[in-house]
């Protein structure tokens, strides 16, 4: 397996980025902005992104996107349409895939349309559906590892700014600590990721399960142990409305529990 991005994977982790970077939420009062959410959604749309896979995108190329967007927030459907776009590619048709508003606490509307065992499974090989799970899987796990990047960064850039007995609180080696852990937690985040997005289409489906559901417990785990650092280093005020952390937080709660996994059901070690 090779880790390194091609150079259009790395022009298309672009291109996700920068839509996300200009149509984004920048704050939470922009999460009720209906003109930006109409211009995201004409965006998104306009790119193909939701098509991925039936355009012969790989898991990999697909976890980048769902990754950049979850890093910046993307408010408008995204999961849901791209494993519904997977599933019409097995059946050779459109599947009758209800449109599902799911009751969370995420406010970034990213899940609606996301069916966790769609009844057209039932027509596609024990391959094509073991397949189909290890994607959901891993766009589960690249949403929480977008999502944990961007709450860092979040936080990074307010340790920068606030000041606490006449310096920035990032000078003091306690906040500078609980970010370094938390980049830490990232970057072990994205190897796991990585994999489970390679295996979707390189390995026995079987095993593009299993390197799924250890992305999935680990990403899980780091993305919220990386949203409450935030919030701590924003001193409490990462949990009120007037702050983005906690939409990070609602985002990586919702993706936890998609698919949810335990320990228990791992066939392999995880420390």
């Amino acid at each position: 397996m090779d880790v390194r991005l091609t150079s259009e994977q790395r022009q298309l982790r672009e291109a996700a980025a920068k839509l996300a970077d200009d149509l984004g939420p920048c704050s939470v009062a922009d999460l009720e902005d209906a003109n930006r959410i109409a211009r995201l959604e004409k965006a998104v749309d306009a790119t193909g992104f939701r098509t991925l896979r039936s355009d012969g995108a790989s898991g990999v190329e697909v976890a980048i996107v769902v990754e950049e967007f979850a890093r910046g927030l993307v408010d408008v459907p995204f999961l849901g349409p791209v494993l519904a776009d997977d599933l019409r590619r097995g059946l050779g048709r459109e599947p009758s895939v209800p449109t599902e508003e799911r009751e969370s606490v995420d406010l970034t509307r990213s899940v609606v349309g996301v069916v966790e065992s769609p009844a057209e499974l039932g027509e596609l090989s024990e391959d094509e559906v073991g397949r189909w799970r290890a994607l959901a899987l891993t766009v589960t796990c690249a949403d929480l590892v977008g999502a944990a990047r961007g709450t860092h960064a979040l936080a990074c850039e307010y340790a920068k700014v606030r000041e606490q007995y006449g310096a920035t609180i990032g000078s003091y080696q306690a906040v500078g600590h609980l970010l370094a852990e938390g980049l830490a937690l990232i970057e072990g985040s994205i190897s796991v990721l990585r994999h489970a997005a390679w295996a979707v289409d390189e390995l026995p489906f079987a095993e593009a399960i299993e390197a799924g559901k250890v992305a999935k417990i680990y990403c899980a785990r780091a993305a919220l142990t990386v949203c409450e650092t935030s919030i701590q280093v924003h001193g409490g005020i990462g949990n009120t409305w007037e702050c983005l952390a906690h939409v990070y937080l609602r985002r990586v709660l919702t993706a936890t529990e998609l698919w949810p996994v335990k320990l228990e059901e791992l066939t392999i070690g995880l420390s």
